[in-house]
C-alpha cells in the first residue's frame, strides 16, 4: 500500500443518514489505547485524509507500526469509519433542528429503524431525562422541515410527542489538544 494511502476497513463509512448497520459479529473485547492510539485518533479526528507518513511521522512511529495500529483500530471497532464534515447550509440544507422525542416504552429498536430513513436525519441517540430520543435533521427549509416533523415523524405511532429546537448556528468541535 503506497504511503499516502489512508487505511480501509473495506466498509463504507458510518453515517447516520445511510441504512442502519446489518448484523455483524460482536466486536472484539475493548483493548485499552495507549498514548500513541489515542495520539492518532485525535489526528485523524482532525484530518481523515492523513497518510500513513504524516500520522507516522507526527506520533514519531514507523509507517509500518502507524499502519498496523490504524488497522488494530479499525478492527477493534474504534474507528467506525472515515467521513467528511460538511456544512450543510453550503449544501442547500438551511435549516437544522434538533428534535426530541418521547416514545412508547421499549419500542426503541422500532423508532430508530423508522428514524434511520428519514431523509436528512444525521444524529440519532437514546438518552434519558424529560424525553427518550434526541434526533438531529438538516433539511433545504423550515417547510421542509415542518413536514417532516409534521408528516414523517408524527405518524410514527410509538412516537408519543415531540419537541423541535431550531439550530441557529453551529460549530464542530474538534478532537482536544493536549
Amino acid at each position: 500500500m503506497p504511503d499516502e494511502q489512508m487505511a480501509n476497513s473495506g466498509g463504507q463509512p458510518a453515517t447516520a443518514a445511510g441504512p442502519p448497520p446489518t448484523a455483524s459479529p460482536p466486536a472484539p473485547a475493548a483493548r485499552p489505547l495507549d498514548t500513541i492510539d489515542r495520539s492518532i485518533l485525535r489526528m485523524l479526528q482532525t484530518d481523515g485524509r492523513a497518510s500513513i507518513r504524516s500520522v507516522a511521522e507526527r506520533v514519531h512511529v514507523s509507517r509500518a507500526n502507524a499502519y498496523a495500529r490504524i488497522n488494530r483500530l479499525i478492527d477493534d471497532g474504534v474507528i467506525r469509519g472515515f467521513s467528511a464534515l460538511i456544512d450543510q447550509e453550503r449544501a442547500g440544507q438551511g435549516a437544522s433542528a434538533y428534535i426530541t422525542l418521547k416514545i412508547v416504552q421499549n419500542s426503541w429498536r422500532t423508532v430508530r429503524k423508522q428514524l434511520t430513513a428519514l431523509p436528512g436525519a444525521t444524529h440519532i441517540a437514546l438518552v434519558s431525562g424529560d424525553f427518550d430520543v434526541l434526533l438531529l435533521v438538516h433539511t433545504k427549509d423550515n417547510r421542509e422541515l415542518r413536514e417532516l416533523v409534521l408528516t414523517r415523524i408524527q405518524s410514527i405511532p410509538e412516537v408519543l410527542s415531540t419537541r423541535t429546537l431550531l439550530v441557529f448556528e453551529e460549530t464542530d468541535l474538534g478532537p482536544e489538544e493536549e
